[in-house]
C-alpha cells in the first residue's frame, strides 16, 4: 500500500505537472497489479477506461514469465494467427498465456524491421528511409535478452528476442516530436513498454485514439520511460481471461507468453 502513496505524492510534487485523472488512473492500474500478487499473476490484463478511451493492460516479468516471438513454423509457413500458434505448442506440452501482434509486416507476412527469434536474427535493423509509420523516425526495437527486456531505438546487441516497429510512442520520458495533440487521425493501437523495474507492459487501445495520447497513456500513467508502437487497425490479442482471441487477416511476428501444460491439464 506504501507504494501506492509514494507515488501519489511524486505526481504532485514532481516538476510536471499531472492532471487529476491521470493520478486517479494510476492508483486504479497500482490496485489491480499490486495490492494482490497472487491475484495479478493469474490475471495479467485489466480493462481500464482513460479519456473515453478504452485500453487493454496486460503486464509480464521477463524474469517470471516465458516471453517468446514467433514467425514461421517449422515447414517455414507463418503462423498467422493465435490459433494456430496455440495448436503448435500444444504438440509441444506448451500452452499459449497472452499473445499480440508483434510489428509490422510485407504482404508475404516477413518482418519490415529487425526481426529476432531464439537469438538468430532473421532480419537485419533496418534503418532505410521511407513512407508510412514505420519511417517515423525515430523508430525502435523491442528486445528480449535473458530475464531483461527493453525498448530501444538501435536494438541491443547478443539480444534472445527483438522485434523492430516504428514509430517510437516515448524516448527518454519525452512524447514522439513528431505526434500532434491534435490530430484528426483516430484508430485502434497497440503498443510496449518497459518500466524502470524491467516490467514489459502490453496495450491496445479497443477505442481508436491519436498517437500522442496513446504516447501519453504509455509515459504518464503507466510511467514507462520508452515505449513502442506495434500497429493500427489490424491490432491483435490473445487473452482468455479477458476471452479475447482477436480474428483476422494473417499476422507476421507475434509475441507470446508461455507456460507449461500442466500435468493431466489444458
Amino acid at each position: 500500500m506504501k507504494k501506492t502513496f509514494d507515488i501519489y505524492a511524486r505526481c504532485r510534487a514532481g516538476t510536471r505537472r499531472v492532471p487529476s485523472h491521470i493520478i486517479r488512473m494510476r492508483l486504479v492500474l497500482l490496485f489491480a497489479f499490486f495490492v494482490s500478487p497472487a491475484m495479478a499473476a493469474e490475471n495479467a490484463c485489466i480493462r481500464q477506461v482513460v479519456d473515453k478511451t478504452d485500453y487493454l493492460v496486460c503486464q509480464f516479468e521477463p524474469a517470471k514469465h516465458d516471453l517468446r516471438l514467433f514467425l514461421n513454423d517449422t515447414n517455414g509457413d507463418p503462423f498467422g494467427h493465435f490459433n494456430v500458434l496455440a495448436e503448435s505448442l500444444a504438440r509441444k506440452g506448451e500452452k499459449l498465456v497472452f499473445g499480440m501482434n508483434a510489428g509490422m509486416y510485407h504482404q508475404d507476412r516477413s518482418p519490415v524491421g529487425q526481426y529476432v527469434e531464439g537469438g538468430e536474427t532473421l532480419k537485419p535493423l533496418n534503418t532505410n528511409d521511407g513512407p508510412g509509420n514505420f519511417h517515423m523516425k525515430p523508430n525502435g526495437v523491442f528486445w528480449i535478452k535473458g530475464d531483461r527486456a527493453g525498448v530501444t531505438t538501435d536494438g541491443k546487441e547478443g539480444a534472445d528476442y527483438a522485434t523492430q516497429s516504428g514509430p517510437m510512442l516515448v524516448i527518454d520520458n519525452e512524447i514522439h516530436p513528431r505526434f500532434l495533440p491534435k490530430s484528426t487521425s483516430l484508430k485502434r493501437r497497440n503498443g510496449i513498454g518497459v518500466t524502470p523495474g524491467g516490467t514489459v507492459i502490453f496495450v491496445l487501445a479497443d477505442t481508436p485514439v491519436r498517437f500522442y495520447d496513446f504516447a501519453l497513456f504509455f509515459r504518464d500513467v503507466l510511467e514507462t520511460p520508452n515505449a513502442l508502437y506495434l500497429d493500427g487497425t489490424i491490432s491483435r490479442l490473445y487473452a482468455p481471461e479477458l476471452d479475447r482471441n482477436d480474428p483476422g487477416v494473417a499476422m507476421g511476428p507475434i509475441i507470446g507468453v508461455v507456460a507449461p501444460i500442466a500435468e493431466g491439464g489444458q
